[in-house]
């Protein structure tokens, strides 16, 4: 077998549209771009720390598709087995940026993307063979775009399961794209299979119909009796993380101070640092328990590096992250067994 990935993820990636210094759009008179796409963000977290990574999508083959399959392959993700079309259009989205008083705002414009239209027959049915990749990262966000794009999630997540690789799913609830009902019945084959699952606090309680008081640990207990099987790891923003394994002790993990430039991506580059603290210098079981606190440890580390960087993909270094990762503050701490 010639290819041999660490991850392999899908999903869609987009172009974000940005007029410069802080001005409304209304104002624009020229646009940053920037590519960008909560999957790809983490298979470029993770090849930069050096592991090999595959994306998986479908794109409109013009300059826009070109532009992204150029970003990602210059930082080091795999797209060569990426679905090419000569129809449908690539996904844009505009960000507004603003300090307070003034929020930042995002209009979106990516109905018909080519992903909307992937089918399963797209995916490369060849690559989800035994030892081919260690873990498919999938989020909830790429069975919302359509019913087709979660038709080929649920397939991709078939073929990963029955050539033996470990599943990470990424909550990753999307108001704009189904309510908090659809994402509980959507996300729920993915949760119920995944080896590790990544919820956002705010995103758990909303899907979950759990009050916006209740405690976090008390969320990562329902998550965890709901998916018996996955180590959950529970973000909470500027609370950090927190994360256990199954039968395991609950591990806390604070956040590195990290001056904000760009905060979207955040939690995509968390993922990334999750990852590899997991894979790295693991060659057997992927998401081995004694690894969890070491893993929130990355997952923080990189997730700082990436706020203090403009863009939506964690451009970072490994020597940068490794440093944050020994430095002596913010140590991860257990909790008590449950």
């Amino acid at each position: 077998m010639a290819d041999h990935y660490d991850v392999v993820t899908l999903g869609e990636t987009m172009l974000r549209l940005t007029p410069p210094q802080m001005r409304r759009l209304e104002q624009a008179t020229n646009l940053d771009i920037e590519v960008g796409g909560s999957e790809s963000n983490t298979a470029v977290g993770l090849a930069r720390l050096g592991l090999k990574v595959s994306w998986l999508s479908r794109l409109t083959k013009n300059g826009l598709g070109l532009l992204i399959d150029n970003a990602l392959k210059g930082y080091g993700v795999d797209t060569s087995r990426v679905c090419w079309t000569d129809q449908d259009r690539v996904g844009l989205y505009f960000l507004e940026e603003g300090l307070a008083p003034r929020g930042s705002a995002v209009v979106y414009d990516r109905a018909n993307s080519a992903l909307s239209r992937m089918q399963p027959d797209d995916l490369p049915a060849d690559l989800f063979q035994p030892g081919a990749s260690r873990v498919l990262h999938i989020t909830g966000i790429t069975p919302a775009v359509s019913q087709s794009a979660a038709q080929t999630t649920l397939k991709a997540l078939g073929l990963a399961k029955q050539a033996g690789w470990a599943v990470s799913f990424d909550l990753n609830y999307r108001a704009r794209l189904w309510s908090p009902e659809q994402a509980r019945v959507g996300c729920e084959p993915f949760a119920r299979t995944a080896d590790l699952l990544i919820a956002p606090l705010r995103d758990a309680r909303l899907i979950y119909s759990l009050s916006g008081t209740t405690p976090p640990e008390q969320v990562l207990g329902f998550l965890q009796q709901h998916f018996p099987q996955a180590t959950v790891v529970l973000t909470m923003g500027k609370d950090g993380a927190m994360g256990q394994a199954p039968r395991g002790e609950l591990i806390r993990q604070p956040v590195f101070p990290a001056a904000e430039v760009g905060r979207i991506g955040g939690g995509d580059a968390f993922a990334a640092g999750l990852l590899y603290g997991f894979l790295a210098g693991n060659d057997h079981k992927e998401f081995a328990p004694g690894l969890l606190a070491l893993a929130l440890r990355w997952g923080a580390a990189v997730a700082a590096l990436k706020y203090s960087t403009p863009g939506d993909m964690p451009v970072i270094s490994h020597a940068e992250a490794a440093r944050l990762v020994a430095s002596e503050s913010n140590t991860s701490s257990s909790g008590v067994s449950r």
